[in-house]
């Protein structure tokens, strides 16, 4: 009862990161002596155990572990069974006693869990085992221990822990009188030990409190996800938008290469790539780099070539507006040669030629710019 309401103690009070099955075993050894409690002669009657002890921690409150003693020495009380007197108990081991624990951590328990174990540490100990007699009787009982550890944890991640546990073992209903609970059938006794905790998962050797986030912080970041989202989203309907014009410029753009550009006839030599603009921009779309991109290839094989882009507008509109969209969009295709594509500016002059309908008979083919070689 006391294991099970630690537990739930433990689970509302504090949350540590979850164990795998292979997390917060520990093992050990201890050696102590022990003594009949109820002999009048119990400082004569002293023998030496030892034991290994093998556990788990579930929580940092509650585990199991398993206890196997053995006790030795020739200092026994005399046994008595319905007036018989056994007293030839001269084996090396007198008795083994191999018992279930359950450990329960009353620091943590009361005081809470710090993150790391604490130096010294106060755990309770009890459980039933089965106890064999050697010598004489050869009797089997049950058996019940109750102990106390003071422990304290040691080492670097404090995986050590060494502890002194005052205990006492009572033997139960056993084979040969059926006796239910005799006390006068029970060992005092004082052990030592010394245990070893293995790494666990979280890279410890023991349990890491979990870092929690308050519901106001919680409810921040879903806040700051959903406008994360809702950004996405407005930008996913951009993208598909831009990528409508990309896809209707590049149909255009084949229409236009498809026909022959109808120029008057100029004694320049006028290279054939041209830049289309939309109708009242002066930006470059992304599908006319390819045009920029093969003069500039052009002029890298030419280093001598120098070369005049001549901006020009559709008839539509104001002519002052359209004098100087037709400047801007040769000097942004001036722009991309130098930045983008590394010509040299000074192989490059720009002229503004205004609104024109002379270059062809679509509207749309006369927002261009295009490019005279002046070196032929």
């Amino acid at each position: 009862m006391l294991a099970v309401a630690a537990f739930a103690q433990t689970m509302n009070a504090q949350t540590v990161l979850e164990s795998k099955n292979t997390d917060n075993w520990y093992i050990g050894i201890n050696g102590g002596v022990t003594a009949p409690s109820k002999h009048y002669k119990v400082m004569k009657n002293v023998n030496f155990d030892g034991g290994i002890r093998v556990g788990r921690w579930f929580t940092p409150v509650v585990g199991l572990a398993v206890d196997a003693q053995a006790y030795f020495g020739k200092k026994y009380a005399t046994t008595y069974y319905q007036g018989f007197k056994f007293d030839n108990l001269n084996t090396f081991v007198k008795m083994t006693n191999i018992s279930l624990l359950g450990t329960l951590n009353f620091s943590n328990w009361f005081a809470g869990y710090p993150g790391t174990p604490r130096g010294f540490e106060v755990i309770g100990v009890a459980g039933l085992g089965w106890l064999h007699y050697y010598g004489g009787m050869k009797q089997n009982a049950m058996s019940s221990k109750l102990g106390v550890d003071f422990a304290f944890n040691f080492g670097s991640d404090k995986q050590w822990q060494f502890y002194v546990e005052p205990n006492i073992v009572y033997h139960l209903a056993d084979t040969y009188s059926n006796v239910v609970y005799n006390l006068s059938r029970s060992n005092i006794g004082v052990n030592v030990g010394l245990n070893y905790k293995f790494g666990n998962s979280n890279g410890t050797h023991n349990f890491k409190i979990a870092e929690l986030r308050d519901q106001a912080e919680i409810d921040g970041l879903n806040a700051k996800i959903n406008e994360l989202r809702a950004d996405v989203n407005a930008k996913d309907g951009k993208i598909a938008a831009d990528a409508k014009t990309i896809a209707d410029l590049q149909a255009r753009l084949r229409e236009c290469e498809a026909r022959p550009v109808q120029v008057v006839e100029e004694k320049e030599n006028i290279l054939q790539p041209h830049v289309i603009f939309r109708q009242g921009k002066s930006v470059i779309d992304a599908a006319q780099y390819a045009s920029v991109e093969m003069v500039a290839k052009y002029m890298r094989n030419h280093k001598d070539a120098k070369v005049i882009v001549r901006g020009y507008a559709s008839p539509e509109g104001n002519a002052e507006l359209n004098q100087k969209l037709s400047e801007a969009r040769a000097a942004a295709v001036k722009t991309a040669l130098v930045k983008k594509y590394k010509i040299a500016a000074d192989r490059i002059t720009t002229e503004g030629l205004g609104a024109t309908d002379k270059l062809s008979d679509e509207l749309d083919f006369n927002r261009v710019a295009l490019f005279i070689d002046t070196t032929k």
